[in-house]
């Protein structure tokens, strides 16, 4: 045998031609195949042809999607992966609740979820092969605790030992992200504050997470407050977090990891300190800085 073709779109399946003997020819479906009724081709050393019946039913798959965070009824995630062209239908895992589809090709499926009071969910994602179930969860940001999405809540305000700012120019989602600017070998911490009660500490929470921005390079930042034990400043190595150069980078973090509270019912710093850097400032942005059940 010479080739293997499925007809649709003329896509080529490998094989391997020492699992093949006179009786049996042994292959994988490749995962580039279209889905749908069609012909596999196969033409041998002569250039003879025949032509199988074949009917590609895979499973959607689901890779990368577009946020983690989502606002009820306004947010579009899009979600990439491989046959999603035959999505039928996205719930909520564990309800009733659907999303709206708003658009699907082979490799990518938008979708926007409904208003909803789950605090984090996962989508069962149903097409005419079966339904699987996404490994990424999504958080409905309008059942966190916000720091900061497109301006800073609950008291907080931008604070640290460089400049903080508000950008329009820069952002994840929304409209803005929090600007910090790290001076050349200053070795800062930037962040936010609130100066008054502080955030107090919730059993019901469980998570921390945000979008980070990197730099010119890639760097490592490490998470500070004057809530743990180290306190806030630039000695506290303990929750390192790796921010690849100018892409946004999802973070989240387990509160029984990192110690917010321990030293107290209530911190009021938070934030993010550099070794460093050293070749020159450096700029990052934070956004959808947030806490979730």
């Amino acid at each position: 045998m010479k080739s293997i073709v499925f007809e649709t779109g003329n896509v080529p399946a490998g094989f391997n031609p020492a699992f093949n003997n006179d009786h049996a020819l042994v292959f994988r479906v490749p995962d580039t195949a279209a889905a749908g009724q069609q012909d596999i081709i196969l033409t041998n050393m002569l250039d003879k042809q025949l032509r199988v019946p074949f009917n590609v039913t895979p499973l959607p798959s689901v890779a990368t999607v577009s946020d983690y965070n989502f606002t009820p009824a306004v947010t579009q995630l899009t979600l990439s992966g491989n046959y999603l062209n035959d999505v039928t239908e996205v719930t909520l895992t564990g309800t009733d609740t659907k999303a709206t589809i708003v658009s699907k090709s082979q490799r990518q499926l938008v979708v926007t979820l409904p208003q909803t009071e789950v605090s984090r969910t996962k989508l069962d994602i149903r097409s005419q092969a079966g339904e699987i179930t996404t490994t990424q969860e999504f958080v409905n940001v309008d059942q966190a605790f916000r720091l900061f999405t497109d301006t800073y809540q609950n008291g907080f305000e931008g604070w640290g030992w460089g400049a903080v700012t508000i950008s329009t120019a820069t952002f994840k989602s929304g409209n803005a992200s929090s600007k910090m600017v790290y001076g050349k070998g200053s070795w800062s911490a930037n962040g936010m504050a609130n100066w008054g009660d502080g955030m107090v500490k919730n059993a019901d929470l469980k998570f921390l997470s945000f979008w980070i921005k990197g730099g010119s390079q890639d760097y490592t930042l490490f998470l500070t407050s004057d809530g743990r034990a180290a306190g806030f400043g630039n000695a506290d190595r303990s929750t390192p977090i790796r921010v690849p150069a100018g892409v946004w980078t999802y973070v989240r973090l387990d509160l029984a990891d990192i110690g917010l509270w321990s030293k107290g019912n209530a911190f009021k710093q938070l934030g993010l300190w550099i070794e460093g850097p050293d070749a020159q400032d450096e700029t990052f942005y934070l956004d959808d800085v947030i806490f979730f059940k």
